[in-house]
């Protein structure tokens, strides 16, 4: 494929065309995403890269997408809406997110905050994100293979987290690794029955906001080669 024929895909000439992002966009905002920094960057994230090549052509609907190893690249309402929930209070110089997976929601927060760390268990996925996102010249990123149960301590704390599998309950480590002020993004449940939480650290413990149903893989322990 020559230079040319290269840009053009990154930039999402037929199937993956900038109308049908614009559509995306469009019913990310009529759901409720109204943060036009976190919209504009889902506008110009190519999502298509990301995916399989056979499902390139629904790159652009709004649903989960499988990526391999029983994991899913989120659909890009809650990657929106997560985003969302982590700028709230104002830009964040130093986030962490657990669960790489296909990089998709690493790209998004890159170009939304000053850096991220990102650990990942199954280490096939996150070599695949690091060269997309290498691809993308996104160099604010840094990859830790390990358990997203433990997070990354040694380089806390955070300003932000965000998890994007659900764990049975919220990880003291993660909790432990918040800056004060900082905000924790995460599913909590399990089966059928998880909710999307936002965990803010006080100055005395941490407060709690329940934000309604969600549906994620679940969070494993264990680094996986």
């Amino acid at each position: 494929m020559g230079r040319e024929q290269d840009d053009m895909l990154r930039r999402g000439i037929g199937m993956t065309s900038q109308r049908t992002r614009e559509r995306l966009i469009q019913r990310l905002y009529e759901e409720g995403i109204s943060n036009a920094k976190v919209l504009e960057v889902i506008r110009r994230t190519p999502r298509h890269l990301f995916v399989d090549e056979a499902l390139a052509h629904r790159a652009y609907e709004d649903t989960a997408l499988p990526i391999g190893h029983n994991q899913t690249i989120s659909q890009p309402y809650m990657v929106a809406r997560m985003s969302e929930l982590l700028l709230e209070a104002g830009p964040l110089d130093k986030v962490m997110e657990i669960g790489t997976g296909s990089g998709y929601q690493t790209a998004v927060l890159s170009q939304l905050v000053e850096r991220v760390f990102s650990v990942e268990r199954i280490k096939v996925l996150q070599d695949r994100a690091k060269e997309r996102l290498v691809e993308l010249n996104l160099r604010n990123v840094v990859f830790r293979w390990g358990d997203g149960w433990e997070g990354w301590p040694a380089l806390a704390p955070y300003n932000g987290i965000i998890v994007t599998a659900v764990a049975t309950d919220v990880p003291q480590a993660l909790l432990d690794q918040l800056a004060p002020g900082g905000r924790l993004v995460i599913p909590v449940g399990s089966g059928e029955v998880q909710q999307l939480m936002l965990i803010i650290r006080e100055e005395q413990g941490f407060s709690r906001r329940v934000l309604g149903a969600v549906r994620f893989v679940p969070l494993l322990n264990g680094p996986l080669a």
